[in-house]
């Protein structure tokens, strides 16, 4: 988190007390959480917050590349590498709901090459590979 505030500080844009708290959820979160769930947390801690609040939260955290959308599951997670600018591959579980963050590979890089030669301006990659995570598949 103090990477964040120090980005944020250093970029000259504001961390409120709901975006921070929304980013602290997500971070002690190891599965995706949607904007509603968000949002009952939200009220849990003393957040006053309707839908709006939360959604800007969110649109804020994912546009400085704070947080991630998982688009299959409609939910979010906080990313692990903040502030940076990529297009991750996102490994669901489908035992344990966990979402985990890997490293885009060479293949994401020449789909991205492949469209932007046709003349489309690829403005973002999402790679969703659902299967079992290594604890669920020990078990």
């Amino acid at each position: 988190m103090k990477n964040i505030e120090e980005y944020c500080k250093d970029k000259n844009i504001k961390l409120t007390p709901v975006r921070h708290k929304v980013l602290e959820l997500l971070q002690n979160e190891k599965s995706g959480l949607g904007a509603y769930r968000i949002l009952d947390l939200l009220r849990e801690a003393g957040f006053n917050s309707q839908p709006p609040v939360a959604y800007r939260a969110l649109d804020f955290l994912v546009e400085h590349g704070f947080v991630h959308k998982i688009e299959s599951q409609n939910s979010f997670v906080a990313c692990t590498d903040p502030g940076v600018h990529h297009s991750p591959v996102f490994m669901i579980c489908k035992k344990c709901e966990s979402v985990s963050e890997a490293p885009t590979f060479e293949t994401a890089s020449n789909i991205s090459d492949a469209l932007m030669a046709t003349g489309f301006n690829v403005e973002q990659t999402i790679i969703e590979a659902e299967g079992v995570c290594s604890t669920c598949s020990e078990q």
